[in-house]
């Protein structure tokens, strides 16, 4: 059969399941009490159910039951996703303690690793390639997948926010794996994603009836960790180390300058607070719905220039990686991470922008 048929009904199939998956799992949530209640640091007003997330997780696997892929480590990737599955609800319903939801993610790399699926070379931009023995791998291999999941774990702020950025970063790794070396099981992984997170968007996004909770954002964090192992870090150019960093980069970054801010601020690194981007943008004066899209735009436009940096000359690299910083500055100064608090450049922007209204109003 056509890899495009394939793709159109993995992507219907999964859509389907995960968007009617919602309606009795919103009974399940209120049956089992898995019920999102509003508080000081929550942008929500009502009670909303959580455990979203299963139906995502169902959408998936109706998925891979049609395409039925032929890859390595699939049993071991299938094993550890149960793992965070039952790891997200547990939480769901009970709030465990931080330390025994990172060892339910520690497991499922542990599952990984063991089978022999890990990061063992990178490619470096201006190095070239670096082979990394066993200890550096395994290390390397554990960071990389608790510090994704959890990465999508926190952007999980708003409705819609983490559903679609990581829609979105599936996308890019979708024509990326088409458009170098076409990896067909690696776009079969990212669609079956992509069509369940679009089925559960109908009911998540603003004002959402719904959320993913840790069932649905650990999963995904888990899931869009191995397809970057398998996928983008496997493919042997010299950027193969900054691709994937570049496509997850909303998540990726937002988390990274929260602990750099809890330093900064002798705060404790696994202390919660509102100052991740998404309350920033909200601080700024935006809408619940117009940050979310703006943080889409962001999430798409790290994901193009991804693509434009692995398809393209050295070059125009060069100019994507100096685009690439100025968003990333921008990004810090959202944050408050840089000059104590102060927005150099985003003042300046402002200015600018006031200067062009009063020309046009002269």
């Amino acid at each position: 059969m056509n890899i495009y048929l394939d793709i159109a009904i993995a992507i219907a199939l999964s859509m389907l399941v995960s968007y009617l998956l919602v309606f009795p799992v919103i009974k399940l949530a209120a049956k089992w009490k898995m019920m999102d209640y509003p508080e000081l640091r929550k942008i929500h007003t009502q009670i909303t159910p959580r455990m979203g997330g299963l139906a995502i997780f169902g959408g998936v696997v109706a998925g891979m039951i049609y395409i039925r892929p032929e890859m390595p480590y699939f049993i071991p990737i299938c094993i550890g996703a149960v793992i965070i599955v039952l790891t997200g609800l547990f939480d769901d319903r009970y709030q465990i303690r931080p330390i025994f939801k990172l060892a339910g993610q520690v497991t499922a790399a542990g599952v990984l690793i063991i089978s022999g699926l890990k990061i063992d070379i990178i490619s470096i931009p201006f190095i070239g390639m670096v082979p990394l023995n066993d200890f550096i791998s395994i290390l390397f291999t554990f960071l990389w997948i608790l510090g994704i999941t959890n990465a999508i774990n926190l952007i999980d702020g708003l409705d819609g926010l983490a559903t679609g950025v990581s829609t979105i970063s599936l996308i890019s790794i979708s024509v990326m794996a088409l458009a170098l070396e076409p990896q067909v099981t690696i776009v079969y992984l990212c669609v079956v994603l992509i069509g369940s997170n679009l089925g559960f968007l109908f009911h998540n996004f603003y004002p959402a009836k719904i959320y993913m909770g840790d069932t649905g954002s650990l999963f995904l964090g888990y899931s869009m960790a191995v397809i970057s192992m398998v996928g983008l870090f496997k493919n042997v150019t010299l950027f193969s180390f900054v691709i994937p960093i570049i496509v997850l980069a909303v998540p990726v970054f937002d988390t990274l300058f929260s602990i750099l801010r809890r330093i900064i601020n002798k705060q404790k690194i696994m202390m919660p607070d509102n100052k991740h981007i998404h309350y920033q943008i909200l601080a700024a004066g935006f809408s619940h719905r117009t940050t979310v899209l703006i943080l889409y735009a962001f999430s798409a436009l790290f994901g193009l220039l991804a693509i434009l940096f692995s398809l393209t000359s050295f070059g125009i690299s060069l100019v994507i990686t100096f685009i690439l910083l100025l968003m990333l500055h921008l990004f810090a100064e959202m944050t408050g991470v840089v000059y104590k608090g102060k927005r150099p450049l985003i003042n300046l922007i402002s200015k600018n922008e006031k200067k062009s209204q009063e020309k046009e109003n002269a």
